[in-house]
């Protein structure tokens, strides 16, 4: 027995092999033009026929031609570029439905970029129009590009192995050897071992036109399948995500500690949901934040910011009567689940008990305020509105600082997050709020167009510097405002995604089809046999090692294909292969070469 090992041949070095099932690598023979001459011409660009100018296309044609191009793996792969590009605004703008305080914030900071921000879409990136249309050219191609690949894999996951190749000395991986057995007898061994070894065989019932008994067998076809399931799971991703944007929804409110929330439309701060989801989809059930804990950072670089913290609930999956109470301590990345809603403590901060009387000490505005955090320290903004009971209308618009402190250079500041020593400060504005309009506003910005700054008599604007239990003067003796305590308050965000299950499914067969085609090696094995000449070897596909040898009257040839490396990497296999067919002459035949 020898082993000849030959570099990679083109299909010109082989023109032996059948044109009409592929090479045996499993590539596709080309298909020449039709040569008919009583054929009808084809219609299209540059075929001649009358009327028609070259490279003109009728509208069908383009249509095709336009499909071809939006569904190429190449526009597929622009146009994912292009979502990535656009999602960048997104991330660097602040959102409307996000964040609307920091919003106007960065309006007000940028008044000669709004107008060009607002028409183009940037504070609602991913609810603008031209997103939309990229995002749906997007998944157009990309099942465009999906199903016609789903249909290949589902016939090779399905095709037998290919016809053999007459010479198989041609392959990387091959070796021969002759036996006693007759050449039925010898192809029905090595494909009993093939069917052990877990190959699809196919043994031909009659010799082919050279006169040789042939054996085709092929395993890896869970390579072909991991790529079906792969391709799949992109489609049930798709879905997936689809279910989460028209049939789901997404909400955020802010909740004092200790007051509650019942789940309904008009207690939300925002609600974004789907053009399928319906207001009766929402669960029944409400709660209460009963306490909330944190923890500081007290030392370290991170000195002054939150460690971890939790908001203790008490709540009922059910508003009726009877619906027992339960409780659940809520942190971050471990949500509530109540049916199929989700409620993910996000934020918190603290609210400042503003109390605003007249000259007569007629209560005008009380009550907690809530302030947004501008950074790791929980220095906060916030505005108070009071729009009746007062002569004029008045605004409030200033500062929390959990625990004040002040520098000359810089100003006020918050040293640490903890309330230790909380402070705030407010400048004064009156005139008209844009409250009675009618038109919606923020409740955490003020609306400076009817509003005027209240100023001293130096010309500063009026401001008040209040700790816990100080009471200002207003100017023109409007009356008084007292900071009288403090509260805390948390973000609760609350969604139903209908189909989030179904994408992490898509997800994880996605990984899986994507483990087994690059992992599970795809192998092809020929087996040729055939009478031992007597006269002369010829072209037969023998070794020469093998024409003087001795052994039998059958000669056996065996090739093998590694199609994962395409050249080479089948070695191992053939060897097994022989072992398990020869048994004990070949490992006799290792032990004397080895000693």
């Amino acid at each position: 027995m020898s082993t000849e090992r030959t570099g990679r041949t083109g299909p010109a070095d082989r023109p032996d092999w059948p044109a009409t099932e592929g090479d045996g690598t499993g590539g596709a023979a080309a298909e020449g033009p039709a040569t008919d001459p009583g054929a009808a011409p084809v219609e299209g660009p540059g075929s001649g026929v009358p009327g028609r100018r070259p490279g003109e296309l009728t509208f069908r044609e383009t249509l095709r031609w336009g499909w071809r191009q939006l569904t190429s793996m190449r526009t597929a792969l622009v146009l994912l570029l292009l979502v990535a590009l656009a999602a960048i605004p997104g991330s660097i703008v602040p959102q409307e439905d996000v964040d609307s305080f920091a919003v106007g914030q960065w309006q007000e900071d940028h008044p000669r970029l709004t107008p060009i921000y607002e028409r183009l879409g940037l504070f609602s990136v991913y609810d603008s129009p031209w997103f939309a249309a990229i995002y749906l050219l997007l998944m157009i191609s990309l099942v465009g590009c999906i199903l016609p690949r789903l249909r290949v894999y589902a016939r090779a996951v399905r095709a037998k192995p290919p016809r053999a190749p007459r010479n198989l000395t041609r392959l990387p991986d091959h070796t021969s050897y002759r036996t006693q057995e007759s050449p039925a007898d010898a192809a029905a061994a090595v494909a009993a071992v093939l069917r052990k070894r877990r190959y699809r065989v196919v043994e031909e019932p009659e010799p082919d036109a050279a006169g040789d008994v042939v054996v085709r067998a092929e395993r890896g076809y869970l390579r072909e399948a991991g790529n079906l399931v792969f391709h799949l799971s992109v489609l049930v991703v798709l879905a997936g995500f689809a279910m989460g944007s028209l049939l789901g929804y997404q909400g955020g409110v802010i909740t004092l500690v200790g007051n509650g929330f019942a789940n309904n439309v008009t207690q939300y701060d925002d609600l974004d949901s789907g053009s399928l989801w319906s207001p009766d989809d929402l669960e029944p059930f409400a709660y209460t934040i009963e306490d909330f804990d944190i923890d500081w950072y007290r030392s370290g670089p991170a000195f002054g910011q939150a460690r971890a913290f939790s908001a203790q609930l008490s709540y009922t999956e059910d508003v009726t009567e009877g619906t027992p109470e339960k409780t659940y301590d809520l942190r971050v990345n471990h949500p509530l689940t109540i049916g199929d809603t989700d409620l993910f403590l996000i934020g918190h901060g603290y609210a400042p008990v503003i109390t605003v009387r007249d000259a007569e000490g007629e209560v005008a505005y009380s009550g907690p305020t809530i302030f947004l955090p501008t950074d790791l320290t929980f220095a906060s903004f916030g505005v108070v509105k009071v729009p009746d009971g007062l002569d004029t209308q008045v605004g409030l618009e200033g500062e929390f600082y959990p625990y004040y402190g002040f520098d000359m250079e810089t100003g006020p500041y918050s040293v640490f997050g903890e309330a230790s020593n909380p402070r705030m400060s407010l400048i004064m504005y009156t005139g008209d709020l844009g409250m009675d309009s009618g038109a919606p506003q923020s409740v955490y910005a003020l609306q400076r167009d009817g509003l005027e700054p209240e100023l001293d008599a130096d010309g500063v604007p009026v401001r008040f510097d209040l700790a816990v239990g100080d009471v200002a003067e207003l100017p023109d003796g409007l009356g008084t405002v007292e900071f009288e305590g403090l509260e805390r308050w948390n973000r609760i965000q609350i969604s139903q995604t209908p189909g989030k299950l179904v994408a992490l499914g898509g997800v994880v067969a996605a990984l899986v089809g994507l483990l087994g085609s690059l992992f599970i090696r795809p192998r092809r094995v020929w087996v040729r046999v055939r009478p031992a000449p007597v006269g002369g070897w010829g072209d037969v596909g023998g070794d020469e090692d093998d024409q003087d040898a001795e052994g039998g009257p059958t000669l056996v040839v065996v090739g093998v294909l590694d199609r994962s490396t395409g050249a080479g990497g089948g070695d191992e296999e053939l060897q097994g292969i022989l072992e398990d067919v020869r048994g004990p002459r070949v490992r006799a035949e290792r032990s004397e070469e080895t000693a």
